[in-house]
C-alpha cells in the first residue's frame, strides 16, 4: 500500500466546522451567506410563481435574483461574499448578472401564444 503524507513545507489543512457537536452553527458565518439563502428564496418563490402559470413573472423575478446576486457579489468583499463568491469577482458578476439579464430580456420579448 501507498502511504500518501502531505507535503512537509505545507502546514496541515484546518477544519472550518466547529469541534463539537453542541458547537453546530445553524446560521451562515457571512453577510454573503444571508444575502445567498435570500436569493435563493427569492429563486424558490420564482419557480412557484412559474409553476402556478404566469411564467413571465417567475422569469422575471429568478432573472432579478441573478442581478441582485450579481451586484451583491461586485459590492463585497471575498472574504465577506460566502457562497456568492465561486470564481474571480468579475467573472462571478459577468456570469449573474448575464443570466439574470437574459432571463428578463427573454421574457419580456417572446410574443404571447394565443
Amino acid at each position: 500500500m501507498n502511504d500518501l503524507q502531505p507535503p512537509q513545507d505545507e502546514p496541515e489543512p484546518v477544519s472550518a466546522e466547529p469541534a463539537g457537536e453542541d458547537d453546530a452553527r445553524r446560521y451562515p458565518s457571512t453577510i454573503g451567506g444571508a444575502f445567498y439563502l435570500g436569493v435563493l428564496a427569492v429563486v424558490a418563490v420564482s419557480i412557484g410563481i412559474v409553476t402556478t402559470g404566469n411564467w413571465r413573472v417567475g422569469i422575471r423575478w429568478f432573472g432579478g435574483a441573478l442581478v441582485f446576486a450579481a451586484l451583491v457579489r461586485a459590492l463585497l468583499p471575498a472574504k465577506d461574499a460566502g457562497m456568492l463568491a465561486v470564481r474571480r469577482r468579475w467573472w462571478d458578476c459577468l456570469l449573474l448578472a448575464g443570466a439574470g439579464a437574459a432571463l428578463i430580456l427573454l421574457a419580456s420579448s417572446i410574443p404571447d401564444q394565443l
